[in-house]
């Protein structure tokens, strides 16, 4: 069978292909490769700036050369490894080899071919490789997306903040509020959870076999390697990798930043799983239209129907990234001894993870630009509750001393169709000041939103 996108095992690659193109030459295997190359290549470039005596400063004709792997690294040359590794069966040597083959047309390169990969564990090019993939996909892809969703829901909290909505707790009537307000608070989760995803420090280690540097020290016992490692790690790119050196490590690095990445896009997530069920609510209940598209079908057989889809394709497949986001947070930092390969096969699928999360703020971002407000629908709700106005109408009298206040305005409303006048009456029967009568007969639900608007404004 032909790979197509209706043959591809996976709908990242399948149905979805289309949606997760940012992504795929940073997360893919390409990607991998990629960078693989790219943190051999800088630390050859740093040996031959080492002042060994065994290995010169390399020419900036060659040093061109070398950056010109890495910046035009194409799909074809990852084939060529691909190739490579069908007879090393080994796919860091299988880099190795790709790179030595390119110096074979120069001679300055060839001499030094012997440097490619020197001192180094596959770990030590693994990890960083994952390291400036995560970097990647984090900086340019997540992060990106989760900011066009934060500022699409931002303009809604402004232009919505003074449009009041009745509240439901626990599913029933409560204090009104305004859409712009309920938006404002998803804003604000949103806004706290994309920091942190920010602020994780991408960690890196290039210490050898297992940590110690075992193997350089025998090469040049008198050299400072950790602080050539470090230098090389945390020197920004192109010549260094701009990541966070990790001193201390196994044969692996210990992945507990990974752990702290991974569930930091899952609390984000999570946030966007409880406002996507909040939508989808909200445009059960009236409050939201969705702008039609031509030519869209909602159902099969029920040619009326507007479906939710976006939503609810943002909370399926949140829900996706998050499973797997859990299982590499929880597997990742746990490893037998020195090291053992569990965590091999299971980093090949952070970019499965990071595609659900970002195929669904894609979603997201669709259907928020189709949601439309219903006014008269929010008026209509909020008008038919007027037993949530017991709360200030108590809150006044309680102020005033009235005695039984909260009891008074139960037996009024509790498990009653309330209406106005039932609330008016009780209102000029109390013993309180006349303007505080004036002020509670001139309440209405629409007009009982608190500071709503303003928190909803500021955010």
């Amino acid at each position: 069978m032909t790979l197509s996108t209706i043959s591809a095992l996976s709908p990242l690659d399948g149905r979805y292909a289309g949606r997760l193109a940012p992504l795929r030459p940073l997360m893919s295997e390409q990607g991998y490769m990629h960078k693989r190359v790219q943190v051999e290549i800088c630390w050859f470039i740093a040996l031959s700036d080492a002042g060994f005596a065994q290995f010169k400063a390399l020419s900036p004709g060659a040093r061109t050369y070398l950056l010109g792997l890495v910046k035009n690294f194409s799909e074809a040359d990852g084939m060529a490894i691909k190739e490579i590794e069908k007879t090393t069966n080994h796919d860091v040597k299988a880099v190795e080899y790709w790179i030595k083959s390119k110096f074979e047309a120069r001679p300055e390169l060839k001499t030094a071919s012997e440097y490619v990969h020197f001192g180094c564990t596959s770990e030590d090019i693994n990890n960083t490789s994952h390291a400036l993939q995560l970097k990647g996909g984090r900086d340019q892809v997540i992060l990106p997306a989760l900011d066009a969703v934060i500022a699409r829901m931002r303009e809604m909290a402004h232009a919505h903040a003074d449009v009041p909505m009745l509240s439901r707790t626990h599913g029933q009537t409560a204090s009104p509020t305004t859409v712009g307000k309920e938006v404002a608070n998803v804003v604000v989760r949103l806004v706290a959870a994309r920091e942190k995803i920010a602020a994780v420090k991408l960690l890196a280690k290039m210490n050898g076999a297992v940590g110690n540097y075992n193997a350089h020290l025998s090469a040049w016992p008198d050299f400072d390697w950790e602080a050539f490692s470090r230098k090389l790690v945390e020197t920004p790119e192109p010549l260094g990798l701009g990541l966070t050196f990790q001193p201390y490590s196994t044969q692996i690095e210990p992945h507990d930043y990974m752990a702290e990445l991974f569930d930091a896009v899952a609390r984000a997530n999570t946030i966007l799983v409880d406002w996507s069920r909040d939508v989808w609510g909200y445009v059960s209940l009236g409050y939201f239209k969705q702008r039609l598209r031509e030519g869209e079908i909602g159902s099969s057989t029920m040619p009326h129907k507007v479906n939710p889809i976006d939503f609810e394709n943002a909370e399926g497949n949140l829900g996706l990234a998050n499973a797997m986001l859990r299982h590499l947070s929880e597997k990742l930092p746990i490893s037998r001894w020195q090291r053992d390969l569990t965590d091999s096969t299971v980093l090949r699928n952070m970019g499965v993870a990071l595609g659900y999360a970002l195929l669904a703020y894609h979603s997201l971002g669709i259907g928020l630009s189709k949601l439309e407000l219903n006014e008269e629908a929010l008026a209509a709700d909020l008008d038919s509750s007027w037993e949530v106005l017991a709360e200030p109408i108590q809150t006044v009298m309680r102020r005033f001393g009235v005695q039984g206040a909260y009891e008074q305005l139960k037996e009024v409303t509790r498990g009653k169709s309330v209406r106005p006048q039932d609330l008016h009456a009780l209102i000029r029967s109390l013993e309180i000041p006349a303007a505080e009568k004036e002020r509670l007969l001139a309440l209405t639900p629409a007009s009982y939103i608190g500071k709503a608007a303003e928190l909803a404004r500021r955010v």
